[in-house]
């Protein structure tokens, strides 16, 4: 499947602070790109939440920064499955940005869940949902919930 995903991302100008490094909201927005990517590659497209009336949404989201982003950096982001519940109703995934092939810059973390879009209220995913989180790459540490 989409093991070990990870996205080449792009800095823009409009991406960087008056120190000339990242903004901070910039890495939770890559985070977003990164999940919706994911889904994306593995077959849950908008298309297809919206045909199934469900959709992730977050309570949570944090971001651990080691190092700076700079202009001309070049910066990867991955996706892993932290923890979920073993009927993947609510997940945490966790992004490891990563700068010039081999310096982690940070780490974010999101929980999460799946949320029926007609009735307003948390969800367990269907099987399209589920089959492609029981592919998704682990972290070293995931467990379940």
């Amino acid at each position: 499947m989409l093991d070990d995903f990870k996205t080449a991302m792009q800095i823009r100008w409009s991406d960087l602070d008056p120190n000339f490094h990242l903004r901070h909201s910039v890495y939770y927005d890559w985070g977003a790109l990164c999940r919706m990517e994911y889904l994306s590659a593995a077959g849950i497209t908008i298309d297809v939440m919206q045909r199934l009336h469900i959709g992730p949404i977050l309570f949570r989201e944090e971001c651990v920064f080691r190092k700076e982003i700079k202009m001309g950096d070049a910066v990867s982001i991955s996706l892993k499955l932290l923890r979920s519940r073993k009927d993947f109703s609510r997940w945490s995934f966790q992004h490891q940005i990563s700068k010039n092939e081999d310096t982690v810059a940070a780490v974010l973390q999101v929980d999460g869940a799946w949320m029926d879009v007609l009735e307003r209220k948390l969800a367990t995913p269907p099987e399209a949902i589920t089959t492609v989180f029981e592919q998704m790459a682990k972290a070293e540490d995931f467990h379940w919930l």
